[in-house]
């Protein structure tokens, strides 16, 4: 989109859960043909976190068997905010995985990422190990960068 002068202009988009003002920030931004999209998580439509890991005495997640759900679930949310461009994950170029395991996160990545992209993943990705991450409870965070210019 651009305005009258033919200068690019920010389109937002949000989802409408309470960190977004808290916070303050844009879930995503599209600008000319490419959608940035910030760090997405497993939460549903009221910001309630799905798949919360059980956090031990020092308040850290002590198991990470919900690795899955909450990165099904944040692919999910992802796909929300690409549909408000009309996009799809055909147009993801990159994508970056923010895990408090990595190995959790390897061993189902696999999986969950060709039920989103298809059997064989056409997206650069990169998958970092972090210490902490917004809720105590979420294991997995994923942004993206994509294309609208790819058909």
């Amino acid at each position: 989109m651009s305005d009258k002068a033919g200068t690019a202009v920010k389109e937002v988009a949000n989802l409408g859960v309470p960190w977004e003002q808290a916070y303050g920030y844009a879930q995503a931004v599209k600008v000319g043909n490419i959608i940035h999209v910030s760090g997405q998580l497993s939460h549903d439509a009221a910001g309630a976190l799905v798949g919360p890991a059980p956090l031990d005495e020092h308040g850290r997640p002590k198991d990470f068997s919900n690795m899955a759900l909450q990165m099904q679930t944040t692919y999910d949310n992802a796909r929300r905010l690409l549909s408000h461009f009309g996009a799809t994950f055909d147009q993801v170029v990159e994508e970056t995985l923010f895990v408090l395991d990595v190995d959790a996160a390897f061993a189902v990545a696999g999986e969950v990422r060709r039920r989103v992209y298809g059997p064989t993943p056409a997206v650069a990705s990169n998958l970092i190990g972090v210490s902490r991450l917004a809720f105590r409870e979420q294991l997995i965070e994923i942004a993206f960068r994509v294309d609208l210019s790819l058909a």
